[in-house]
């Protein structure tokens, strides 16, 4: 409830912030809307309504942008979001390097830049530090904005930060990010605000507002690409975990799968070590084509072009999704990264196929149809909704 901890739930005070959140969240889904039509959409009478919009342009929230013509009588005046409320930042992190986007507070990507990893010398001190302010400067530059006009910021990378230790668990392939103070360090290079969230769980995130997990309050999604991983959604939250590693199935032991032990987490290779990961990783689809005589297969894409391959990744995929079903018993399961989406319908078809006549439940079984980057999608869609969380309060 806005403005709840500044005021007495039910006095005229928490009643306004509750009704500014309200309009507000209105025309940031619904767009440009005249006064009436805010006070239809939120019950409020027109004074109301007046004096609400009144308020929120006075604090720079709202802006007026035209008015609606081409109708009998006066013509009535639209009002949107001030874009300039706030602004976040997104990143998402690969072994290859960050991808960041800067975003206004209605959603408006104003400039996106990459920085590999090999930017900053391997052994940098401040390796982690010098790659995401070069990230997000170069996306800010691009939206021509200043660093100091952000309000939040969001990073998504393999692994998740233990909330005991805080250290990045289950992503022993990214060297720099390994600091206990990771957060705290992030943030005050920045000066704002900082989450650090694990990809897979953003990239559910995305799939929930805007893919194909939309109205589904229980879902799992399978992230399949470089490395292996799931986020799971109950009742419409995140699964995390006790140490944050809900949904490391690519460490799942699997009939067929080398064991993923300790030592192994060292490697530097995502693929490297056992488990689902070793089964279904990108890098594994394509060794699998050339051990069956695809000598000259060297990408997914050409990999699961062949008929056996996709055959035997199917099995595998469904024998992996088996044991997550047999455990959370989603309504819904997302195949999202580079190997479903090379492999798409045929692919999802035989995973369907492989579900028939197990004695578990059968949850439907979509591929992702988000454009883009879903991990970037995702930490822009949590960036902005803890920006508006910060900003729409008028309490």
């Amino acid at each position: 409830m806005a403005g709840a901890g500044q005021g007495t739930p039910g006095t005229p005070r928490v009643l306004r912030a509750m009704n500014d959140r309200a309009a507000l969240d209105l025309l940031v889904s619904q767009g440009p809307l005249t006064r009436t039509q805010i006070g239809e959409l939120t019950g409020l009478s027109k004074p109301t309504a007046s004096q609400l919009l009144g308020r929120l342009t006075a604090a720079g929230l709202v802006r007026t942008t035209g008015n609606v013509t081409g109708r009998p009588g006066p013509s009535a005046q639209l009002y949107e979001v001030n874009p300039a409320a706030a602004y976040v930042a997104a990143l998402a992190v690969d072994q290859e390097g960050l991808t960041a986007a800067v975003a206004d507070i209605t959603g408006r990507v104003l400039g996106e830049a990459r920085v590999d990893t090999d930017a900053v010398p391997a052994d940098a001190t401040d390796l982690t530090a010098r790659l995401v302010t070069r990230a997000v400067d170069g996306a800010l530059a691009k939206a021509g904005l200043a660093r100091g006009q952000l309000h939040r910021a969001v990073i998504g990378t393999p692994g998740a930060l233990d909330p005991g230790t805080g250290l990045l668990r289950y992503a022993p392939h990214l060297p720099g990010w390994q600091s206990r103070a990771l957060r705290e360090e992030l943030a005050e290079v920045l000066g704002v605000p900082l989450v650090i969230e694990n990809d897979v769980n953003l990239a559910a995130v995305a799939e929930q507002h805007d893919g194909a997990a939309q109205d589904f309050d229980d879902f799992v999604l399978v992230w399949v690409d470089e490395g292996v991983g799931a986020a799971i959604v109950l009742d419409g939250r995140l699964l995390r975990g006790a140490t944050g590693g809900a949904g490391e199935i690519g460490y799942m032991p699997l009939p067929g799968a080398p064991l993923a032990r300790d030592g192994d987490r060292s490697a530097a290779r995502p693929d490297a070590g056992g488990g689902f990961q070793r089964l279904v990783g990108a890098p594994s689809v394509v060794e699998l084509a050339q051990q069956r005589g695809g000598s000259g297969v060297r990408t997914v894409a050409e990999a699961l072009a062949r008929q056996d391959v996709r055959a035997e990744v199917a099995r595998r995929l469904a024998t992996g999704l088996a044991a997550v079903v047999a455990v959370v018993d989603p309504r819904l399961v997302v195949l999202s990264g580079e190997v479903p989406q090379a492999g798409g319908e045929p692919l999802r078809a035989l995973v369907e196929k492989e579900f028939t006549g197990l004695a578990l439940p059968r949850p439907e079984i979509r591929i992702s149809d988000l454009a883009g980057n879903p991990i970037l999608t995702g930490a822009l869609r949590t960036a902005l909704a803890e920006a508006r969380d910060a900003v729409f309060d008028t309490g």
